[in-house]
């Protein structure tokens, strides 16, 4: 991720741009959008209101994801809408000279959640929850760097399959896990891979937050890019406590994603000897 570390010059900087640029005088009402726009109000110059009604201008710190500006055009259409910065980059964070942006804020947010859903932050068991939840967060996030090791063969083509590979995952809808078995194929072509490396793709790309068809693809496009091989099939069989915890409540049960590439897509009976190892496994 790319990080943007703004001073205070620059921010005044572009209060005096965006002051140029609106023809904001001293006399001129604004309403800063809580917290940061507040923040960033004080520093305008001008008459600071607490009703957006009464402002000439709405004036927030930045529009990352729009929901904000969407929201306050929608509530008050006919006051202008101002963020200093518009982030224009998916994988770049802004971060202001009065945002610490460390651990300790970071756990404020966790226990902002705690409050909305009703818990006391400060009872016993809660009270290191923060902390924890970040830090389990970082890690499940950050799967282990791994090089993809692969081995010239000449005159192969015997598919090669691992089976009931495990995988965890957490659904970017809900933040609620998901996790099952992952059934890998390839046929080489002049290369193979270290038999660890198949898991160690599915971990790569389960380890976000994703949802199951994403993963599936991802894993056989990132071997086929890396292998070249004649072809390669990924099956993957899920839980998803989505389903199961919420709405629907089906307990117990699977969701089934695949992947074909190549032979296995083109070929009859490369995918049959493939789908029949996954169906026979356990009596092998």
């Amino acid at each position: 991720m790319n990080i943007i570390e703004l001073t205070w010059e620059d921010v005044i900087a572009r209060i005096e741009y965006v002051k140029k640029k609106n023809k904001i005088k001293s006399n001129t009402k604004i309403y800063g959008v809580p917290k940061n726009g507040m923040i960033i109000t004080s520093f305008f110059g001008c008459v600071s209101v607490y009703d957006p009604e009464k402002a000439d201008f709405i004036i927030d710190d930045i529009i990352d994801s729009g929901k904000t500006k969407k929201k306050y055009k929608k509530l008050y259409p006919k006051k202008k809408f101002i963020a200093l910065f518009e982030k224009d980059k998916k994988n770049t964070w802004i971060n202001f000279p009065y945002e610490k942006n460390t651990k300790e804020d970071h756990q404020d947010l966790v226990v902002r959640l705690l409050q909305v859903i009703g818990e006391d932050p400060t009872r016993e068991g809660l009270q290191d929850t923060p902390r924890r939840f970040i830090d389990a967060f970082h890690e499940f996030l950050s799967p282990p760097d791994f090089a993809m090791t692969t081995f010239d063969v000449e005159n192969t083509d015997e598919m090669i399959v691992q089976l009931d590979i495990p995988f965890y995952s957490f659904c970017e809808h809900h933040l609620l896990p998901f996790f099952g078995k992952g059934y890998i194929a390839y046929v080489p072509e002049k290369k193979i891979v270290g038999l660890s490396k198949l898991a160690r793709s599915l971990e790569m790309f389960s380890r976000r937050l994703q949802n199951q068809e994403r993963i599936t693809n991802q894993v056989a496009e990132f071997l086929q890019k890396g292998l070249n091989p004649k072809g390669v099939a990924v099956v993957l069989k899920a839980r998803h406590m989505c389903m199961e915890m919420r709405g629907v409540k089906t307990s117990d049960t699977h969701t089934i994603t695949s992947k074909l590439l190549g032979s296995f897509k083109s070929d009859e009976r490369t995918r049959a000897e493939f789908l029949n190892l996954i169906g026979n496994h356990r009596n092998l």
